[in-house]
């Protein structure tokens, strides 16, 4: 997987280097100090050619981002104080979300107030504040990282940032595929494919029964034996009806070879209607090794989810769409779960691939993926279409031990979702909001993050049982 590229635009100004041009010195060293603890978190980062003092050199830089299409988002760091008005219509013309990297190189500064060079090398907190400034008066959008490195966590809400510029990236251009076309009825999450494309950017293609006709003729038997073999490695292997085994393996690599060719970020399958895709089976473990392979998946004909999730896998890749299915009133918990799709990554032992009945369509019983979701923080994250666009619903929750290996989720997807909120609060404010019954869920990430990813795609963003936006 290629790296997550930023462009990082320091700001000085040229008054001091005509005055002092040793001022900088220590200014840049500590710049590129910087630089490299974002480099060790695994980033690439592009520098602008020049400390950036003049408007001419601000356009320069921002000419350099543009011409890379990779880049996702632009830091910005003060070295000292910037006059604003030299950087703004650069700032204005990059075309990805800008971060606001507020930070000096001293942890203390009191007791060293008399010193000339201390002050010098400390003062561009109020360089940000006449940016940010002109950029909010001009509607630009932004995202704030304040604090020392050594005591707090801005390097990690910096992270967040860029992770989710990354996914807002993603979404814009992602190609989501859809088998089996829409589920009858269900409403939710369903929006027109020119509305998809003209809120979002995001396209979606049909797969018909020429194209199945065509990648099951390219699946070969030994690609059946090989992938049937890495389940045997990777997964404990269950099945005792080996032709519905075979045939869904076969489907499975059929869509495999579909989403290559068209280069799709995800796919949303409907059970309903694989058969009328042209499908001999409803490939329920390839549906979970897509988000294993890192790209989205969404049940139902939801290629709206699917989207989401494929945008936030690409960057959080402990992501997985979900369902809530149950309450549990008294545990204050919720059953989540699904027919038979999770990312195998999150499963909290290792997964189980069952014989699954299957009387939904003509294809007949199938194999399926059956896990239990790992204990954990997570963020709950959904998409919801509303009157005006589109909210992006967060909630912090904790996935809890309580999966069980036996009953009645033994052979399909469960995990136990215990809300920040007490949960009737947590169900009516949901609902209140428009939540749709399918969800990503995130593991190992806060709403912050989370909350600037919807910003950054023009969301509203709503915070359920956490802090506001």
């Amino acid at each position: 997987m290629n790296k997550i590229k930023v462009g990082y635009l320091p700001f000085y100004i040229k008054l001091y280097d005509d005055s002092n041009a040793a001022w900088r010195e220590p200014v840049v060293r500590y710049m590129n100090k910087l630089i490299g603890m974002i480099e060790e978190r695994g980033f690439e980062v592009v520098p602008a050619d020049e400390v950036c003092r003049i408007k001419p050199e601000f356009d320069r830089a921002a000419e350099k981002f543009r011409r890379d299409p990779e880049i996702c988002a632009v830091i910005t760091q003060h070295l000292a104080y910037s006059p604003s008005l030299e950087s703004i219509d650069a700032l204005e013309s990059l075309g990805v979300p800008i971060i606001v990297f507020d930070t000096t190189p001293d942890l203390e500064l009191i007791k060293f107030a008399g010193t000339e060079d201390r002050i010098m090398d400390n003062h561009g907190i109020h360089g940000v504040q006449d940016m940010c400034n002109l950029l909010k008066r001009r509607g630009i959008g932004y995202e704030l990282c304040v604090g020392h490195v050594d005591n707090s966590p801005v390097l990690d809400e910096l992270e967040g940032c860029i992770r989710a510029a990354y996914a807002a990236k993603t979404f814009r251009s992602a190609r989501i595929g859809m088998v089996g076309g829409e589920f009858e009825g269900m409403g939710d999450f369903r929006v027109t494919e020119e509305e998809y494309e003209k809120k979002i950017g995001a396209v979606t293609l049909k797969m018909t029964a020429a194209d199945s006709e065509k990648y099951l003729a390219a699946v070969t038997d030994a690609e059946i034996d090989g992938e049937i073999a890495y389940d045997r490695k990777n997964y404990d292997v269950r099945v005792k009806k080996e032709e519905e085994y075979r045939q869904a393996t076969k489907a499975g690599l059929a869509v495999r070879k579909w989403m290559a060719a068209e280069k799709l970020d995800g796919v949303t399958v409907n059970f309903l209607h694989t058969d009328g895709s042209g499908l001999p089976k409803m490939p329920f473990v390839e549906c979970c090794k897509v988000m294993e392979r890192g790209q989205g998946y969404a049940g139902e004909g939801d290629n709206l989810t699917a989207g989401l999730v494929a945008s936030l896998i690409k960057a959080f890749p402990d992501t997985t769409f979900c369902e809530m299915f149950c309450p549990d009133w008294e545990e204050n918990t919720i059953l989540m779960s699904h027919m038979g799709e999770m990312n195998p990554r999150l499963s909290q032992w290792t997964p189980t691939v069952v014989d699954s009945e299957f009387n939904y369509n003509s294809c007949g019983d199938t194999v399926a993926l059956a896990g239990c979701f790992r204990a954990g923080n997570a963020t709950l994250c959904n998409l919801s279409p509303s009157d005006d666009g589109f909210s992006l619903i967060l909630s912090e929750v904790e996935i809890v031990d309580r999966g069980s290996r036996t009953g009645a989720y033994s052979t399909s997807v469960q995990g136990w979702m215990k809300p920040s909120s007490d949960l009737p609060a947590f169900l009516k404010a949901y609902s209140l909001a428009g939540g749709t019954h399918h969800s990503a869920l995130v593991y190992g990430e806060g709403a912050d993050a989370l909350s600037a990813f919807g910003r950054m795609m023009g969301f509203k963003v709503i915070v359920i049982g956490g802090k506001g936006e």
